[in-house]
Parts: structure tokens; C-alpha cells; sequence
């Protein structure tokens, strides 16, 4: 299934639609992002978050939980159910389709890493993942949600790594493609 899934994802990832997803990227970066980062901030308060956590406990997850209110919970559970449904598949589009195009233009077809446009599909779904279990947590406080609280930290981290993993996948792809296009450069 996994083979299908990147398959497709390179036959739909031409320019047209790398340069489009690019724009909705920077679009939604510059447009939403901030304000969607101050309403948290308003509503949370300066008790972080575990959507920009690497890293936290469940016992951290309790104390922001304490620290948020039950305002700034409502508000958090209710970013994770319609800000947080739209970002994840902004990044993974673009993340999908610019490593699709750029690993496409760089290694064969045959290569290992041809499926590296898969990464972003797993960041997302372990967003997902994140959203569903820290929201568990806020609903249910001060009633603590065994094994949940601990997975949250888990997909937390999960996700981190495949979402940063991903930009230096196309990070990576996008250098050795110059290099690539400088070596056909020189030998012309």
C-alpha cells in the first residue's frame, strides 16, 4: 500500500502543482500561522504547549493542563479540531509533493529513496495523533487519561521527527539536485 500511496504521489507531483502547494504553504505560513500563535498564546496563557514541545511527561502535560483553565482548555481542544486539521495537511501536501518532484529530478527510480516522500504523510498522521490524545487529556482534567497522557508524548516526538525530518529530506534533495545540475552545467 505504502509503494501505491508514494507511486501516486510522484505521478501527481508535477511543477504546477509543487509551485502551487509552495504558495499555499507560504500563504498559510505568513497569513494564519501568527495569528493562530497569539490567540494560543492569549488563550493558554505562558504555559507552553505540547504541539511545540519535543519532548514533555505526562506529568507536564497535567501541569499545563492546570495551568491553561478551563477557558484556555476549551480553547486549546477547539484549535486541535479546526485550526490543527488544516495545518498538518498544508505541511504534508507541500512537504509530499516538493520532495515527490525534487527526489524525482535526483535519484533513480529504483532508489531507496524514492520513498522518503512518505515521511510527511507519517508526520501528519502522528499530528493527528497528537491532537486526539493531548485533547483526550484537556477534556478529561483534572480526571487523569492513563496510557493516553504517555502516548501524547510519544506521537508528540514522533512527530516532531518526521516533520523536521521531512524539510531535511527536501532540504537535502534540493542540494544535491544543484549539484547535480552544476556538475551537467560544467561537463556542457
Amino acid at each position: 500500500m505504502w509503494k501505491q500511496v508514494s507511486d501516486w504521489m510522484y505521478r501527481i507531483s508535477n511543477s504546477w502543482v509543487a509551485l502551487f502547494t509552495l504558495v499555499i504553504f507560504l500563504l498559510f505560513t505568513a497569513l494564519v500561522l501568527p495569528g493562530q500563535a497569539s490567540r494560543a498564546e492569549d488563550d493558554t496563557g505562558e504555559a507552553g504547549s505540547p504541539d511545540m514541545s519535543f519532548y514533555y511527561s505526562a506529568d507536564d502535560l497535567y501541569r499545563m493542563a492546570e495551568a491553561y483553565g478551563e477557558e484556555g482548555r476549551r480553547a486549546y481542544v477547539r484549535a486541535r479540531f479546526t485550526f490543527d486539521l488544516v495545518w498538518p495537511l498544508v505541511y504534508m501536501v507541500f512537504l509530499a509533493t516538493g520532495i515527490s518532484w525534487i527526489y524525482q529530478r535526483t535519484f533513480t527510480s529504483g532508489s531507496p529513496w524514492q520513498r522518503a516522500n512518505l515521511a510527511p504523510l507519517l508526520g501528519a498522521l502522528f499530528d493527528y495523533l497528537e491532537n486526539v490524545s493531548t485533547s483526550l487529556v484537556m477534556t478529561r482534567y483534572p480526571s487523569p487519561t492513563a496510557v493516553v497522557d504517555v502516548l501524547a508524548a510519544v506521537v508528540t516526538m514522533l512527530k516532531w521527527i518526521f516533520v523536521g525530518g521531512s524539510f531535511l529530506l527536501l532540504m537535502v534533495g534540493l542540494a544535491i539536485g544543484i549539484w547535480q545540475w552544476v556538475k551537467r552545467r560544467r561537463r556542457a
